[in-house]
């Protein structure tokens, strides 16, 4: 087997040649107007703002700071600016049920026009019926109806009173009303005077009394009746007054919106319900309470009249009149009241009233006729906010209404506002995981979402995109007033680009962590007094970022440098290798070396994680280790039993492990163990392993290397060094530059490794060894030394099971004998 040599320095790094550029600063760049890496996502943003049909709204799923909203925004901003503007939406009085305010659609301006029109008439409405009310010639005509009614009942008042003179009976007024008394000479004949009569003439006048009584209860039985016609005489004169005058201002303002049927309608509304209660446009306050509550009309304002006039009030809710194209509205917290609109409320005499002025809307009525975005996890966060918008989305319509209401948590007198047709496209953003479960655990999701533009976390790392990538930072320069960058800091911006990426040949997306570099780089350039950001305030930007989330970095290097953590780089020992694993905190990971350690014995087989039966060790981690244990047997106890015990443990772990990129380094440590062959420990591994003994690549590599390699220059370099990796794992090397120096120089060293052979071989510097024709491993080779082990194993544990011979007769004479 060809040994594995370590790599060369230039392997390690790919560094960014500035001069593929031919600018001096990003001054003389043109903007990006692309969001670069996304081809995909744009191209699924398009076709979901582009089709036409039910359901298919959008989900952009992806990692934050990839860019989403912007690629969203610039994307819907082209093609909603070509779109006409949406109508107006406004709610006015329902006069036939006041509990369900109408919903008025008007081409976009309208609203306002109709809301300023309204406003303008019930002010002339004041004028015009107060002076047409008091007027000469509706004062007359009003006079004579009831001098009409009056003469009625004096008439009919009068021919009972000559009735009664008839028979010598008087019609006199007292306090207590109307009644009859006897007369003698045209006198009213006294009581006492009265009862001296004869007793026939007494009962005469009684019996004539009694009989004009009777028709005198007629008369006033009749007097309502009269005087209910006399009002309504009067009414029907009011109301003929009134149509009179308001008509030529209602026809004036038909003929503002002829080509409108629906405010055509209200408007006709509008004019019957103001010839009905004209009173109130000319009564006092007084009578204008009593008026309106005769009418049965709301009260909801500071006086009774302005109460009243609420009612020819327009509400708008969605106002176009300065819009230009579709609108796009991100709701940055999609309540369900900020999604649907609500209803408020006023406290009076300790309930809470509403009317349909008090009507808001929503973000929903602020997008209708085009563009919502939303967060999806700030969406589902919230109480009845996801259900309400997919009820929303199939039922094509906006209906305001309060959860609380709904619940009958609240008992508040309100109203039902007639629902409003929606027509828009919701986009929502996410991570990825949220998608799937949406998609999984909602039937209803799929329906509504149909179209996916699933971002890319980085992109291809070529000539063209570095380019790109030069040319968003002077677009971002710009755009936020920073210096500009010369042709050496943005090679820089862009290899650390690639180790945000963690690909050699790739660059990161996430343009939320290169617009932050960006910013401190310039703030360095500026307390360095520079014109123009350089290298060097690139390098201080992430010098200064690492530094600023390396506190737990530091602790963990200075328990193992103070041996309170043992981690051994140089010497050797058996059953005992360096493993390396990543600790992320936040968005800053490092790299940090364990000590793992095997041990075996005779045994049944088995391989115990010590991990995994503390439940310490994750699915993954165990995985690895049933994986390291099926190579283990079918390698060398493929005909034969594995007779052995071991167990893996990771020394001083105490917060959990998982993954199995250690799969390799534990597999390295149970050889050692089996084989009696001690490991370097000045080398560290990563790697997981197949059951074919193919070491794979891991996440990582570059933090893992360096983890390692500041401990042993801590210690001190001293050329015997290094790190294995997976050969798969190269093109991921972007390492800082100290370590590609120490390379360069000799002093670190770092292997590719591709199977568990090449790599035990660099750990021991001794021979894998192959197998032979004759199914043997060469003497002094680490197989052959496993082999040999496992069999002397397999001999013993035959020996142990095998059972205790049968004693022959002369060996029990002899024992009797030896025993006298």
């Amino acid at each position: 087997m060809e040994p594995v040599l370590p790599l060369d320095a230039s392997d390690l790094r790919q560094a960014c040649d500035p001069d593929q550029f031919s600018f001096d600063t990003t001054a003389s760049l043109e903007d990006l107007e692309e969001v670069i890496g996304q081809e995909r996502a744009v191209d699924a943003i398009s076709f979901g703002i582009g089709i036409q049909q039910k359901g298919y709204n959008l989900f952009a799923l992806g990692p934050n700071g990839t860019g989403k909203y912007t690629s969203v925004y610039r994307s819907l901003a082209s093609r909603a600016i070509k779109e006409p503007a949406p109508p107006d939406w406004c709610y006015v009085f329902n006069f036939s049920q006041p509990d369900k305010p109408n919903a008025l659609r008007l081409p976009a301006g309208r609203a306002a026009i109709l809301k300023q029109e309204m406003k303008q008439l019930v002010e002339e409405l004041f004028v015009v019926i107060a002076a047409a009310f008091e007027s000469d010639e509706y004062q007359n005509r009003r006079r004579a109806i009831e001098s009409e009614f009056q003469g009625k009942q004096e008439a009919a008042l009068e021919e009972i009173r000559r009735e009664a003179e008839t028979h010598e009976i008087a019609l006199i007024r007292t306090p207590s009303g109307l009644a009859f008394a006897p007369l003698a000479d045209k006198e009213v004949i006294k009581p006492d005077e009265f009862v001296k009569l004869p007793e026939e003439r007494r009962n005469q006048i009684e019996s004539q009394i009694e009989e004009l009584q009777q028709k005198l209860q007629s008369v006033i039985l009749q007097v309502p009746n009269w005087l209910r016609e006399g009002r309504q005489r009067v009414q029907e004169l009011n109301q003929e007054v009134a149509i009179f005058t308001v008509t030529p201002l209602f026809d004036e303002l038909r003929a503002k919106f002829t080509d409108l049927p629906n405010v055509l309608a209200y408007i006709e509304d509008v004019q019957a319900d103001v010839v009905e209660n004209n009173p109130m446009f000319v009564d006092s306050e007084e009578d204008g309470a009593a008026s309106s509550a005769a009418v049965g009309v709301d009260l909801s304002a500071s006086t009774s009249k302005g109460r009243f006039t609420n009612r020819y009030k327009v509400n708008i809710v969605i106002d176009h009149s300065e819009s230009e194209g579709a609108p796009i509205i991100y709701e940055q917290n999609p309540t369900f009241s900020n999604l649907f609109g609500r209803l408020e409320h006023l406290a009076q005499m300790g309930a809470l009233l509403t009317d349909f002025t008090l009507i808001k809307s929503g973000a929903l009525h602020q997008a209708n006729g085009g563009y919502l975005i939303l967060d999806g996890r700030k969406l589902l966060l919230q109480p009845f906010a996801w259900e309400g918008l997919k009820h929303a989305l199939q039922a094509e319509e906006i209906r305001i209404e309060s959860p609380g209401q709904a619940l009958s948590l609240i008992s508040t007198v309100t109203l039902e506002p007639q629902p409003i047709p929606l027509e828009v496209k919701v986009i929502l953003l996410g991570e990825r995981m949220l998608y799937y479960l949406m998609h999984q655990h909602d039937p209803d999701f799929n329906e509504l979402f149909k179209v996916a533009a699933d971002f890319e976390d980085q992109m291809e790392r070529n000539e063209e995109n570095n380019l790109a990538y030069a040319r968003l930072v002077g677009t971002l320069a710009r755009k936020e007033s920073l210096r500009h960058f010369d042709r050496a800091a943005v090679t820089k911006v862009i290899e650390r680009s690639a180790r945000i990426a963690g690909d050699a040949e790739r660059l990161s997306t996430h343009m939320q962590s290169v617009a932050d570099l960006l910013r401190e780089a310039d703030y360095w350039a500026g307390e360095d007094g520079a014109d123009i950001v350089g290298s060097k305030h690139v390098q201080t930007a992430i010098d200064a970022q690492i530094r600023r989330a390396g506190r737990i970095k530091e602790r963990v290097q200075e328990s193992i440098l103070r041996e309170t953590i043992f981690v051994d780089t140089a010497g050797e020992k058996t059953g005992q290798i360096n493993g390396l694993s990543v600790l992320m905190l936040g968005n800053y990971a490092f790299g940090r070396p364990s000590r793992i350690t095997a041990r075996v014995r005779m045994g049944k087989g088995e391989v115990v994680d010590i991990e995994r039966q503390v439940e310490l060790g994750g699915p993954l981690h165990s995985k690895g280790v049933l994986i390291l244990s099926s190579y283990l047997g079918s390698r060398y106890a493929s005909d034969r039993p594995l007779s052995l015990s071991a167990s893996l443990v990771f020394e001083q772990s105490y917060g959990g492990v998982d993954g199995d990129s250690a799969s390799s380094a534990e597999l390295y440590a149970l050889l050692s163990a089996l084989a009696k062959v001690p490991i370097k420990q000045s080398l560290a591994v990563t790697g997981s392993v197949n059951q074919h003994g193919q070491v794979q690549a891991i996440g990582g590599v570059n933090e893992k290397i360096e983890g390692f390699y500041d401990i042993c220059y801590s210690r001190g370099l001293t050329g015997d060094q290094g790190v294995l990796i997976p050969a798969a794992n190269v093109k991921h090397l972007m390492l800082r530059q100290d370590v590609v120096e120490a390379v360069r120089d000799g002093k670190f060293h770092i292997y590719p490794i591709e199977t568990i052979e090449q790599g035990i071989e660099v750990l021991t510097a001794r021979a894998a060894g192959e197998m032979s024709a004759e199914g043997l491993y060469p003497e002094g080779t680490i197989n052959r030394l496993v082999v040999d082990r496992l069999e002397a194993m397999a001999e013993m544990q035959r020996a142990f099971n095998r059972p205790p011979k049968e004693s022959t007769n002369q060996e029990q004479d002899d024992e009797v004998t030896s025993k006298k």
